[in-house]
């Protein structure tokens, strides 16, 4: 299943043969720099599975990422249903992704992000979307930003999923864009 291409990525639905690429991504400690652990290949198998039922039963989730003249997978960006109440309200959609890191610093993830911004808007009917990360993921906020996101330092939160052993790793910054800020961003074309 293809969600959306763009001039250079596809974005779709995982395959068994994207298991290895996932698990790599979820274990390299550069990639992971601001999760508070890394996931073993039993751990990051067991999260594949969890996304790719959960993109069966919703629609929604963190997609492949995958190149699109050749289809090699080189991570992940999707609208995924959040579950931080009372954080995030149930219902709330986030953006997020992950690249493994040679395909770093070639603006995958803002192409990517920004073609799941407007299939969520224009095809899901949805108000609003946000990201969140750790305040010194200055990589994660720039793409926010570059994508029209704003700051909302008033929703901004501990994530509850973080162990008090990572202290450092518990705030998150929470960026927002809703489809009225998307529409009047992005034109209609046609």
């Amino acid at each position: 299943m293809i969600i959306r291409e763009t001039d250079r990525l596809r974005i779709r639905g995982w395959n068994e043969t994207d298991r290895d690429l996932f698990a790599e991504i979820n274990s390299d400690p550069k990639v992971m720099e601001f999760f508070a652990f890394r996931r073993s290949r039993t751990e990051s198998d067991a999260l594949f599975d969890r996304i790719g039922r959960g993109i069966s039963e919703t629609g929604f989730g963190f997609f492949a990422l995958a190149l699109r003249d050749s289809d090699t997978p080189v991570g992940f960006c999707g609208l995924a249903l959040t579950d931080l109440e009372p954080h995030l309200p149930n219902g709330t959609i986030e953006i997020g992704w992950r690249l493994a890191l040679p395909f770093w610093g070639k603006g995958y993830v803002t192409e990517a992000a920004a073609a799941l911004l407007d299939y969520g808007f224009t095809e899901r009917s949805l108000g609003e979307i946000v990201s969140f990360a750790v305040p010194a993921n200055t990589r994660s906020t720039a793409v926010m930003k570059r994508l029209g996101m704003r700051p909302d330092p008033n929703r901004d939160f501990d994530h509850p999923r973080v162990p008090d052993t990572h202290a450092h790793l518990k705030r998150h910054v929470l960026y927002a864009i809703t489809a009225d800020e998307w529409t009047r961003r992005v034109p209609a074309q046609g």
